[in-house]
């Protein structure tokens, strides 16, 4: 099938070349005009045939909305428009209803993957209408890793980003583990080889996983990660979660101290978060802080 691409930054541009290996159609528009196949948007709904997917993946707030009220002038009843970017939950339903006027679908898409998607794939989590998932599905399968899991129709509009906000809350509580418990180690002075040690917990530990590896990636690199400073950000998903249990009463003790810490991190220099910012930096390609 063909889709319009917007957004072809580290997430998006992959996605685009995972896409077109399955064989699908992708036209692509970025204001970087290096990495655009169009110089417009109006360019980008011109070359598509009805009815017509366009997947958003440009940053959360502004810049997407502004996006869809311009897809909202150019797109016609029937088209699909796909938010697949870490947008709040709270926005879905009023980026639905505004397209819904036009006669457009929507669909909202948390996307989880980071820079290592294009070869391992994403997982992703969807909200909205069968009738609009049913036109983006090709696309679906295409970004899934392989097997049958990796993939799921979450629920309404909203489920999508709410689910891969409630995903990134509870990465932040996982990190923030790895982190403690890699600062005890290279603390005391009986462990002599904290690298090895997190080595050794890749197999057969109930606590290995793929932040666990690229923990392990990290401290290949710099095995006492004394090059990068203790400064982590956060990404706006773990203060959301936040604030979502706050709204429905329900406890979230570790996800709300791990958030905590990283505000901790921007007032000392701390160890543990020259862990947080290294896996945030193996995962997803993020900015860390030098000494």
């Amino acid at each position: 099938m063909e889709l319009g691409l917007v957004g072809l930054g580290k997430m998006g541009g992959n996605m685009r070349e995972r896409i077109r290996r399955a064989g699908h159609t992708v036209i692509g528009y970025d204001r970087n005009p290096d990495l655009a196949d169009v110089h417009s948007l109006e360019e980008l709904v011109g070359k598509l045939k009805g009815p017509r997917v366009v997947w958003v993946m440009v940053p959360a707030g502004a810049p997407t909305q502004s996006t869809i009220d311009e897809l909202a002038e150019l797109l016609e009843p029937g088209d699909v428009v796909v938010d697949g970017g870490n947008s709040r939950w709270t926005d879905d339903e009023k980026h639905a209803e505004e397209l819904a006027a036009k006669g457009i679908g929507f669909v909202d898409c948390g996307v989880s993957g980071g820079v290592w998607g294009l070869e391992n794939g994403y997982a992703l989590m969807y909200g909205g209408d069968a009738e609009h998932i049913a036109k983006v599905q090709p696309i679906f399968d295409a970004l899934k890793p392989e097997g049958p899991h990796g993939s799921v129709h979450a629920g309404k509009v909203g489920a999508g980003h709410f689910s891969k906000m409630v995903h990134n809350g509870i990465e932040y509580a996982m990190m923030q583990a790895y982190a403690e418990g890699w600062e005890l180690l290279e603390k005391v002075d009986s462990v002599t080889d904290v690298r090895e040690v997190f080595r050794s917990w890749q197999e057969g530990t109930v606590i290995r996983s793929w932040l666990l590896d690229l923990a392990v990636n990290a401290l290949d690199e710099d095995e006492h990660l004394d090059k990068l400073r203790g400064y982590a950000e956060d990404s706006g998903e773990g203060r959301w979660t936040v604030e979502a249990a706050i709204d429905n009463a329900v406890p979230l003790p570790a996800i709300t101290a791990s958030l905590f810490a990283r505000f901790a991190s921007r007032q000392d220099d701390s160890p543990q978060m020259k862990m947080i910012a290294a896996l945030r930096n193996q995962f997803g390609g993020h900015a860390v802080e030098k000494k």
